[in-house]
């Protein structure tokens, strides 16, 4: 879906490495925009969320980034798209890329703990006095959780190129040999590979979110073969 995403936006960073945004994320713009027609309330509300998504997905990626600055890894760049971000990096060990892998996550799980327990301290504070924007400020700082929170368990779903799958492959190698592990964990995505089309379908029916990503059973036979890791 995303093999012809052009960059839209590119910036560097004083550490050494870009940050490009792709234009795809103009289709999770529109899917929020759809949705809020003949609101101007709603058009604001969806402009918002679409900003806090990038705002968590780039703090993800960057959680990345730090796992290779303090390891003496080379970040490439960092990428942000409509179906989530990654971050490019030169050679690494699995023993270092289990720390890059998981940081990603637990940025999300630390903003989400952060921002969940501001909102339910500020809801406690204010009262029926308080002004609008006091409510309308504390009630995106609680959705900011929510959406950290979200992004962290979709991270944890054991496919690739998902951290949980990457998590996931590099703990099988700590005890089988690694040939068994990629087998296991090509076996665990093939699974999960399957059901994720019935998945976002509930989703989507239950909640009203969709998500631009699919993990690719082609990829995961292959690795349940033993011929491939990508």
């Amino acid at each position: 879906m995303f093999q012809n995403d052009r960059t839209v936006f590119s910036a560097h960073t004083r550490f050494g490495f870009a940050v490009e945004i792709k234009q795809s994320i103009a289709m999770l713009a529109v899917f929020y925009l759809v949705f809020s027609l003949g609101s101007v309330q709603g058009a604001i509300d969806a402009v918002v969320m679409v900003a806090l998504i990038l705002l968590a997905i780039f703090l993800h990626e960057m959680g990345h980034a730090w796992g290779c600055y303090v390891q003496g890894i080379t970040v490439r760049r960092v990428v942000i798209f409509g179906g989530g971000g990654f971050c490019e990096h030169g050679p690494s060990s699995y023993k270092q890329d289990e720390l890059i892998v998981a940081m990603g996550p637990l940025v999300n799980l630390t903003l989400w703990a952060v921002a969940s327990l501001a909102a339910n301290w500020a809801y406690g504070w204010l009262d029926t006095s308080e002004t609008y924007w006091h409510h309308e400020l504390f009630y995106w700082v609680d959705t900011f959780g929510f959406l950290n929170l979200a992004l962290f368990v979709f991270n944890m779903v054991p496919v690739q190129p998902l951290d949980g799958g990457k998590l996931f492959h590099i703990m099988m190698r700590k005890f089988m040999p690694p040939l068994d592990a990629l087998r296991v964990a090509g076996a665990v995505g093939v699974v999960f590979s399957v059901l994720w089309w019935p998945g976002l379908l509930f989703l989507f029916l239950t909640t009203g979110w969709l998500l631009f990503f699919a993990p690719s059973l082609k990829q995961h036979l292959a690795m349940m073969r033993g011929e491939s890791a990508a």
